[in-house]
């Protein structure tokens, strides 16, 4: 859910950022889901939205984070900042603030942290990240923000941001995941 917070939902097909299709929970071909394409005017239930974000998680993204920090044990709430920060930037194996942290250098790692915030509209997600790493503050309260979709540029129309709870739909599914 600390991921979710930081993401939009966007239950059709959607042009982001970089023009990338993407759908759901900013999944992409490149992120294990492929074909996103296929949603394009085809809106799915918010339980498969989030039923493919957490496989694309489990299988493409946990497993840099394992890899990343083997051998340096991490608590739920720096598993999810390491977890939301592979997500977002895909650099966790290149990030410094992984090193400095697995040296002890605390203070040096949350200051590496911190610089990896381009572009800027990211600074408040990476905030919240590295509170969450170095501090254990949570900043989810179980909802999401979900987005529609303006044609026909198929970009996310930020006029149509609603909040949506979604709590118990992944208590439902995180035991059959």
């Amino acid at each position: 859910m600390e991921i979710l917070a930081h993401e939009a939902i966007v239950r059709e097909a959607y042009r982001d950022g970089g023009d990338v299709w993407a759908w759901g929970v900013g999944v992409t071909d490149s992120s294990g889901h492929t074909h996103v394409q296929r949603y394009q005017d085809r809106p799915q239930t918010l339980r498969w939205c989030l039923e493919v974000y957490l496989r694309v998680l489990r299988e493409n993204y946990m497993p840099a984070v394992e890899d990343c920090f083997r051998g340096h044990p991490l608590s739920e709430s720096q598993f999810g900042a390491a977890l939301s920060f592979q997500y977002n930037t895909g650099g966790l194996s290149e990030a410094s603030w992984v090193r400095e942290w697995k040296q002890g250098d605390d203070e040096a790692a949350r200051a590496s942290f911190m610089k990896w915030c381009k572009p800027p509209q990211i600074v408040h997600r990476r905030s919240r990240e590295c509170a969450l790493f170095f501090d254990g503050v949570w900043s989810n309260d179980g909802t999401i923000r979900e987005c529609l979709v303006s044609k026909p540029s198929y970009k996310p129309d930020p006029k149509s941001l609603r909040t949506v709870a979604v709590s118990a739909v992944l208590e439902d599914l995180l035991p059959h995941c």
